[in-house]
């Protein structure tokens, strides 16, 4: 019997191993090393690579337990996760890492190593632009979404691939942390700063009309069961250089609303408006380029997604006035959510970099602020908004 032949965490050593023996990547002569490279809470991240010739492995495996509480989760999280990116590695090649080997029984997926690109957030909160940015998640957003709703696929087929990437423990975290905790703190999970309470109060817990938009887009996140999606597409989840950009770690995919991704990736570039301009006002060129970055990847994406739908939606029904009502939903949604993804960054015990790092409470008190507001904001005027301008030229007017 293999060693592999039942499921246990790998060290490194044994993950060198495995990618000869298994993965089959090395051959058993080559000499490699190994790292483990995993800065997350769910899963195990090793690079093994061989020295002489730079030839190189990520392998990713799922544990039975999360690492900081030791909570049980279930491992189907990494199947999804390899399906999903051979899946986005037919419709959008370039911007997702090749997927060489998925073992069901280790739950480690043998991948492409994405190195020389870095993570997006980071990137940005070092104050680098990358201009290509908006285009090319933008493409990646339009060609992976639409083909596979059933507007393109069989519907049967779509049917199977629902019951197939129902990913009920990751959605249950969203559900909790982006669409209720947020605006009703049952689970007393909410970590705010004292000066900010109040405000929080006032305009989350206790704001009705917001509370109820968020119900309206947490039931469609629950029950519209429109298009494939990432399911955590924020900035740490793309990893960018000179060249383009990869998007990884799709382990929350399930069949969900395609704003939701779209929504992801415009609300976490505006962490890195907030930071920066609170941070460091007098850098002139990267707040041009991120507010240009957030209009034109909006602008970008209804345009892609409108080409798209003319190239690929044939079914009679689905005629040009379907088209318009489809994509106004689609678009609405992706504001909204957008909102829901900046408002749980904020009050929410899942925070990002750009928020925690700024120490000084004169930066921290407003740049909270103004990120809530421009949340709101962006729930309430979903519909209202329309151009990428209009979005940003509402945050340019909370922080003015």
């Amino acid at each position: 019997m293999s060693k592999y032949s039942e499921h246990f965490l790998m060290n490194a050593e044994e993950a060198k191993i495995y990618s000869k023996e298994v993965a089959k990547y090395f051959t058993a002569e080559e000499e490699v090393a190994a790292v483990e490279i995993g800065d997350g809470n769910i899963n195990y991240v090793f690079k093994i690579w061989n020295p002489k010739t730079g030839k190189s492995l990520i392998i990713k495996q799922a544990d039975k337990l999360l690492r900081s509480s030791g909570r049980p989760l279930d491992i189907n999280r990494n199947r999804i996760e390899a399906e999903i990116l051979k899946i986005e590695g037919t419709l959008a090649q370039a911007f997702v890492p090749k997927i060489y080997h998925y073992d069901e029984t280790m739950c480690a997926l043998c991948m492409e190593d994405i190195s020389e690109y870095k993570n997006l957030r980071t990137e940005l909160l070092s104050g680098k632009t990358f201009h290509h940015l908006a285009d090319n998640i933008s493409t990646f957003l339009a060609d992976t979404l639409l083909p596979t709703t059933d507007l393109v696929i069989d519907r049967a087929d779509k049917k199977d691939r629902v019951s197939r990437f129902t990913n009920k423990e990751l959605c249950d975290i969203s559900e909790d942390l982006v669409f209720t905790e947020p605006y009703y703190n049952y689970k007393n999970r909410n970590i705010i700063i004292k000066e900010n309470e109040n405000f929080v109060e006032n305009n989350l817990y206790n704001n009705e009309r917001l509370k109820a938009e968020v119900g309206i887009l947490r039931d469609r996140f629950m029950n519209h069961a429109q298009a494939l999606i990432h399911g955590d597409l924020h900035s740490g989840s793309i990893f960018a250089n000179e060249k383009g950009i990869k998007v990884i770690d799709p382990e929350f995919a399930f069949y969900g609303p395609m704003g939701y991704d779209v929504g992801n990736v415009i609300g976490n570039l505006f962490f890195s408006w907030a930071n920066k301009y609170y941070t460091e006002g007098s850098n002139s060129e990267f707040l041009s380029w991120i507010e240009e970055a957030i209009r034109d990847t909006y602008d970008l994406f209804a345009k892609k997604l409108s080409e798209k739908y003319d190239a690929i939606v044939k079914f009679n029904l689905y005629n040009s006035y379907f088209k318009e009502h489809y994509i106004k939903e689609v678009l609405a949604d992706s504001l909204g959510y957008a909102g829901t993804e900046i408002i749980r960054r904020v009050v929410g015990d899942s925070k990002v970099l750009e928020v925690t790092s700024v120490k000084n409470l004169e930066q921290r008190i407003p740049m909270e602020r103004a990120l809530i507001k421009i949340g709101i904001s962006l729930i309430m005027n979903r519909y209202r908004f329309t151009k990428g301008s209009h979005i940003t030229e509402d945050f340019k007017l909370i922080l003015s």
